[in-house]
């Protein structure tokens, strides 16, 4: 029997799972806490867990991470120095910034070419000599960028060299992460991969070395934000690809838990819940480029839509008795009892007062001290009593003796980080309905009463509601990505669903004239820890059904090790400038041909051995290539014409990881037994 084993290194969790490779079945699973500031103290929890008695047998390890995409979210990376060639026209504009393209300092260079590959300017090599020499002591990485530098990528090619010889830094070339022509999206691109590196360097060297230290010695691999596999070293290269590296490696994980090719597929977590498609036994992808916070990049990546709505989302009562669920994640009323059963008998007092408000249900609970934050004094005793255990609102308004300012100052607290909101959330309706119970029900019991009275609803019927209006919202929000995905210019098809509709869908009020029952063509995957008490009735409005597979809490951990090797390259065949002849444009560079035929020929062989190539590298084994050759044309006179534009040649290169031989288990040279690194970026 060949094992396998996936891990994914989340905010919260890092998750392990052992995996039988050749019957896909799970064998073992665990979770840890993720230690963000040692990152291989959690890898180790978990991995721990799951080994079997002897690991000889253990030929891959596989890991996804939503590492980069937080990094990505929160403003964070190495500081990077951005070489522009040929940028000429966004120089003169003046307005452009480093920060615009995700860079620290941002270098304007004379080089470049043209869209026909042909050099635009000589390359300055003193310039960028000191340009390299200037910003090398303030940076950790380099990324270069020419403005078609996929046409022609010579003069990235000798910049990154230049870097290397002068720094022995890592330097980032556009042209290895997209052949598209965008040349600021490629730009950005680059410098948010070179911000990358030293971090996902940290991820797999933590990795590495607890693989080391249980000894375990087995190829290790990355999952890409498309849901393929590539190599750790590859990954080190090009961090940028595993962004949405942990949602794509749910729906793989999804594909094999449920055993079905074609199905929507929804993870719904503490805090959001992410929705993305499965077509033919692969997740959809952007076709634009995954977008994360305000970053378009140029790198395929699952199509995935994210709602703000999870099991720990803040319930609230809208003055109209509208029940309203999320966005903002909230402290469930339930977990804070385990640690403060007291706040039973605050919520319990609140019920005596018939006066008292839904919204007084709301407590707040200290998150972590102030550091060197002066405070006024009744704000201290405040934070003094706190450190106790929660409040509820109307403590803590009585406590600061200042109604009209409390809110204020409450809510500045609590962007801090220094307080946090405690409150109504499914996951305590759950409770009350003895659907989920892991914590004391008793306070979720008082505060959904609270909350449920001016409604005239018993606790039990309030958390039913709360309950179905969960599952309503993950149906229209399921609604609202079919609607998104099949919309599109031209089809006749408007691009954006009413709301007023979406409403009537689901929820259609009493005496309403238009009711509508969605149906959705697929079967809903459900995953997450909560998924047996939402996605049920969320399928059945939309007369479809769920599908619960066992363990569907791991299922990230799952799609990291059952992925697939997939590398692709693009050629392009376009006239040439006087339209007598052709001409093959690849990341190798620009190719002149007389003859149609012959041209189309190198494109096809060019394009098939650049894919195999990359997926060679990338760490696959038996790889099978597939050519799409698409022609575009335009009309010519009265349309009884058309003249050629360009042929767009992509080879798709697909193989499984390779495993570790006998040789390597037992210790022998090879690619997976390098001693673990810490690499300095």
């Amino acid at each position: 029997m060949r094992l396998g084993v996936g891990i994914d290194t989340g905010g919260t969790y890092t998750d392990a799972v052992l995996m039988d490779l050749d019957a896909g079945t799970v064998l073992g699973e665990a979770k840890a806490l993720t230690t963000h500031q040692h990152l291989d103290e959690g890898i180790e929890g978990a991995l721990s867990q799951v080994l079997p008695p002897t690991d000889s047998s253990i030929q891959l390890v596989s890991i996804s991470t939503t590492l980069a995409t937080n990094a990505l979210v929160e403003g964070r990376g190495a500081p990077v120095c951005l070489l522009l060639l040929g940028y000429q026209r966004a120089e003169r504009q003046g307005n452009v910034t480093p920060q615009q393209f995700g860079a620290d300092y941002c270098v304007f260079l004379p080089g470049g070419h043209d869209i026909d590959g042909q050099e635009a300017m000589p390359l300055d090599e003193d310039a960028t000599r000191r340009a390299i020499l200037q910003h090398a002591a303030n940076v950790r990485a380099f990324a270069v960028s020419g403005y078609y530098g996929t046409r022609n990528p010579a003069h990235e090619r000798a910049v990154r060299e230049m870097v290397a010889c002068l720094t022995g830094l890592p330097t980032t070339a556009g042209h290895e992460l997209s052949q598209q022509l965008d040349a600021m999206g490629r730009a950005t691109t680059a410098a948010l991969n070179a911000r990358l590196i030293p971090l996902i360097c940290d991820l797999i060297d933590a990795v590495q070395m607890s693989l080391e230290r249980l000894d375990i010695h087995a190829p290790l691999m990355v999952v890409k934000g498309d849901g393929s596999l590539i190599s750790a070293e590859t990954a080190r290269q090009r961090p940028i690809e595993t962004i949405l590296s942990g949602p794509a490696a749910s729906i793989i994980g999804a594909r094999f838990l449920a055993g079905t090719r074609d199905a929507v597929v929804a993870d719904m977590g503490g805090t959001t819940t992410d929705i993305a498609w499965l077509r033919q036994g692969r997740p959809a992808l952007c076709a634009e480029g995954a977008r994360v916070a305000r970053w378009r990049t140029m790198v395929e990546a699952i199509d995935i839509q994210t709602v703000g709505l999870g099991g720990d989302s803040e319930v609230r009562m809208e003055d109209d008795r509208r029940l309203v669920i999320g966005p903002r994640r909230i402290l469930p009323v339930c977990l804070m009892a385990e640690r403060f059963p007291q706040i039973v008998s605050a919520l319990e007092e609140l019920l005596l007062d018939p006066q008292a408000a839904p919204e007084e249900a709301t407590l707040y609970a200290l998150q972590q001290r102030p550091r060197g934050l002066s405070v006024a004094e009744p704000l201290q005793q405040l934070l003094e009593r706190l450190a106790k255990g929660p409040l509820t609102r109307r403590q803590v308004e009585q406590m600061l003796h200042y109604p009209g300012l409390y809110q204020p100052t409450l809510q500045r607290l609590e962007n801090q980080g220094i307080i946090a909101r405690v409150g109504v959330t499914p996951t305590d309706a759950a409770h009350v309905t003895g659907q989920f119970v892991q914590w004391p029900a008793a306070a979720a019991v008082a505060a959904i009463q609270i909350l449920g009275r001016h409604a005239g609803l018993s606790p039990l019927a309030m958390a039913q509601w709360i309950l179905r209006r969960t599952s309503e919202r993950i149906a229209q929000e399921i609604v609202r990505k079919a609607w998104a995905t099949e919309a599109s210019p031209g089809n006749g098809t408007v691009s954006d669903l009413p709301e007023a509709l979406l409403d009537k869908m689901l929820e259609p009020p009493n005496g309403a004239l238009l009711q509508v029952r969605p149906s959705l063509a697929r079967r809903v995957i459900g995953l997450g820890a909560p998924a047996h008490t939402y996605f049920p009735a969320a399928a059945s409005l939309l007369n479809t059904d769920a599908d619960l597979p066992p363990h569907a809490h791991v299922a990230n951990a799952v799609g990291a090790v059952m992925g697939t090797v997939v590398a692709r390259a693009r050629c392009t065949v376009q006239p040439d400038a006087d339209g007598l002849g052709y001409v093959v444009y690849s990341s190798a560079g620009t190719v002149p041909l007389a003859d149609m035929e012959e041209a189309l020929r190198l494109a096809r062989s060019a394009a098939e051995e650049q894919a195999r190539s990359a997926a060679l590298r990338a760490g696959a084994d038996g790889i099978q290539v597939q050519i799409d050759q698409r022609d575009s044309t335009a009309p010519v006179g009265n349309g009884e014409g058309v003249v050629f534009i360009s042929t767009e040649v992509t080879a798709e290169a697909i193989g499984r990881p390779r495993l570790a031989a006998p040789a390597e288990r037992q210790g022998a040279t090879g690619h997976a037994l390098q001693p673990a690194r810490r690499v300095r970026a």
